[in-house]
């Protein structure tokens, strides 16, 4: 509360949160409740497409790597979405299988499409796309990667 006008300032920010089996035919779902949120608040298109890209790279890691066993066990993506004032910040969680994110070196472009591999770009593009991402890695507890993008008005 500011003491020069007695108005409370509030912080804009509203939670969403989907919670799905981590499935290749789920991803559209996920992209769709992303975009959705991000249209909201008022993204332009083509900035919503990189939101969805990023989610869908890091949400396609989860349901490729972290769940490579066949165990009983549930395999869950969990998306929670925060929409603040000026940006969006997407958290993606899983109970699976972690890696070292400082493991995964910048790629070389030039060198990768020469030899026309497939894959191994989703960290790259992901950190490409967004303004700002981390990530906390507890195998088998919870492996999460935080996502930023800035609204530019």
């Amino acid at each position: 509360m500011s003491e020069s006008s007695g108005k409370q300032i509030k912080k804009r920010t509203k939670s969403f949160h989907i919670k799905l089996p981590a499935d290749t035919a789920n991803l559209d779902i996920i992209r769709k409740f992303v975009a959705g949120i991000a249209e909201n608040i008022g993204f332009p298109e083509e900035e919503v497409y990189k939101i969805e890209l990023a989610v869908d790279e890091a949400c396609s890691n989860v349901v490729k790597h972290a769940y490579m066993t066949n165990s009983r066990e549930e395999h869950i993506v969990n998306i929670l979405v925060y929409e603040k004032r000026d940006h969006i910040e997407i958290i993606i969680s899983d109970k699976g299988k972690g890696f070292d994110p400082k493991k995964i070196k910048k790629p070389e472009l030039e060198e990768y499409m020469k030899k026309m591999k497939r894959g191994g770009l989703g960290i790259y593009l992901i950190r490409e796309l967004m303004d700002k991402v981390s990530f906390r890695i507890k195998a088998g507890v919870r492996n999460e990667v935080r996502m930023i993008k800035y609204l530019d008005k």
